[in-house]
This record gives C-alpha cells, sequence and structure tokens, in this order.
C-alpha cells in the first residue's frame, strides 16, 4: 500500500478551541493552516501572530496554504515561524522561482499552489524548485466545498512530470476531500491530501484520519496516467 499523507484542515475546526481541535488529530502527518487576507480570496482567517502560536501549540509539522496577495514579500515571514511548509500561490507571486528559493533557505519546504482554471503546463519546469505542488480541487476561499473532478487530468500531469523528472515532490489536493473523493485524486497521482470537514465533521477526527490514509493508500498503486492540463 502507497503511503499517503493527510493534513487535516484547522478551516473546519473551533476556532475558539484550537488547542482542542489540535489535539483531536494527533495521528494526521501535519496540520495545514488556511491564511486567507480577504483581496486574494474573498474570505480571512489567520495571520502571523496567530500562526506562530499554533506552530506553538502542536508537536505536529505545520503546512502553511497563503491565500494572499504579495505572496514575495510575506510567505518569507511564515517561513522564518519555523512551519515544516509554506504553500504560495503562482497567481499570487511575481518571482515564484526565487519565491521558492527564499522559503528553503529560510527552512521551509517550499510550496506552490495552482487555483482550479491555472494550467500545470507552464510552471513544470520549475518543478525541481519546490518540495510541494498544491493542486486545488475547488475554488481556493472557503470550506465544505464540492471536488471538481475536472482537476484530476491536471493532477495526473503532474504526477507524470515529477515522476519522469525523478523529483521527490509531493503532489497536493485540498478541496472537496472525501472516502469517496480521494480515491480518484489518489488514483491519479496526488499523495498528500486535505481534508476538512471530512475530519472535523466526523465523530472522531482520529478515526476519520486514519480511514482516509487507508482509502488513499489503497487506491495509490496504479501509475498515474499521461495527460495533458
Amino acid at each position: 500500500m502507497a503511503h499517503c499523507a493527510i493534513h487535516p484542515s484547522i478551516l473546519s475546526a473551533d476556532f475558539v478551541n484550537l488547542e482542542r481541535e489540535l489535539g483531536r488529530i494527533r495521528g494526521a502527518d501535519a496540520v495545514h493552516v488556511d491564511v486567507m487576507d480577504n483581496h486574494f480570496v474573498p474570505n480571512l482567517t489567520l495571520g502571523l501572530p496567530v500562526v506562530k502560536r499554533i506552530a506553538e501549540s502542536t508537536q505536529l509539522p505545520i503546512d502553511a496554504h497563503l491565500m494572499i496577495e504579495d505572496a514575495d514579500h510575506w510567505a518569507p515571514r511564515y517561513a522564518e515561524l519555523g512551519l515544516a511548509s509554506v504553500t504560495f500561490h503562482a497567481e499570487a507571486a511575481r518571482a515564484p522561482i526565487k519565491l521558492a528559493r527564499d522559503l528553503r533557505s529560510n527552512g521551509a519546504k517550499a510550496g506552490m499552489a495552482l487555483r482550479p482554471a491555472t494550467s500545470v503546463l507552464p510552471y513544470l519546469d520549475m518543478l525541481p524548485e519546490l518540495d510541494l505542488l498544491l493542486i486545488m480541487t475547488v475554488e481556493p476561499g472557503f470550506g465544505g466545498q464540492s471536488f471538481l473532478d475536472l482537476t484530476l487530468p491536471k493532477i495526473r500531469t503532474a504526477a507524470r512530470a515529477a515522476a519522469d523528472a525523478d523529483l521527490d515532490l509531493a503532489i497536493q489536493v485540498d478541496g472537496g476531500i472525501s472516502l469517496e473523493t480521494i480515491e480518484r485524486a489518489a488514483e491519479a497521482g496526488a499523495t498528500v491530501f486535505v481534508a476538512g470537514s471530512a475530519v472535523y465533521g466526523a465523530e472522531s477526527p482520529e478515526d476519520a484520519v486514519a480511514a482516509l490514509r487507508r482509502t488513499a493508500g489503497s487506491a495509490a498503486g496504479g501509475t498515474p496516467r499521461t495527460s495533458s492540463e
């Protein structure tokens, strides 16, 4: 069974009791923290001080997803907090290669995210600069949306390109991930799965994490098919 990582999104957690909510996902591979500025996306969540306290309140790695403008300026500041990975949006970066290198130089894994309608093809040559490629499977901004199957060809293309170049690149998906949709994403080549309501909406978030990991691992045995997106 292939290893698949589950990163619960605290966007679906109880923000008033975040420390307790973090304790409910101890079996997760990392905590996915969504940072939104109400400019790049129409929602407002957390900033640097809160993310810093979240990182201090859990032993789990922090996987920060920055849905913000001026990523070139702000993303390195999140990396300086000692986070495990920091992901910026390609659509919000003026110099994505330089930014990825800045994140790595600050000790964080470098991630880049693409909106559902953004093609991965212009970015294939820069995949060696990344540790993680996040393919949004919903429009970024709000939790609880339905998985967009139109993103599956993009996942396949990215996974094939990473395999052909022998890259140690995580292919992350975020949006509408459930026990049903995680199979399709894993079969397409995704290896890291962000799940919000599927985890925090369950009676036992720990059990939900384990079930998602098993389902993805079982589905990930095949080789991603060649496609273009």
